[in-house]
């Protein structure tokens, strides 16, 4: 009785353990007859859509190093006409005022000039490849 208690136990614990693994091997054999996911292809932009990019960076440079320059040019004119009413706190206040009102204008130009670009540009396109039927539809 002891015999046939022991194998009925083994063969409990074969079932079990079978039945314990399973999921896992058949998830191993499940992936390894799925299709590798495709990659999408990235599509460089032609030579002249590269060279207008090219163009359009510089220009946005010149731009931005243009008005960094009226930027200097004009906080000198400012300072120049601080000088002469350093005791007048009423001129100076109007003064930092129109500083103020200036750099705002200057910033938002090249905001602009930088939101421009950037709607302008062209972005690589992306071109999906054909996706095999999948071996997984229908579960």
């Amino acid at each position: 009785m002891t015999c046939i208690s022991s194998s009925h136990r083994m063969i409990q614990s074969l079932l079990i353990g079978t039945l314990a693994f399973a999921p896992i091997g058949f998830a191993g054999a499940w992936q390894s007859t799925a299709q590798p996911a495709t990659r999408p292809q990235v599509i460089a932009p032609p030579p002249d859509t590269q060279f207008q990019q090219v163009v359009q960076q510089q220009q946005v440079r010149d731009q931005l190093q243009k008005s960094q320059l009226e930027q200097q040019l004009h906080q000198s004119v400012s300072d120049n006409a601080k000088a002469p009413n350093a005791n007048d706190p009423l001129m100076l206040r109007q003064l930092d005022k129109a500083d103020q009102a200036q750099r705002d204008r200057d910033r938002a130009a090249q905001q602009d000039a930088l939101n421009r670009y950037r709607d302008q540009s062209a972005l690589p396109r992306v071109v999906p490849q054909a996706a095999p039927a999948s071996s997984r539809s229908g579960g």
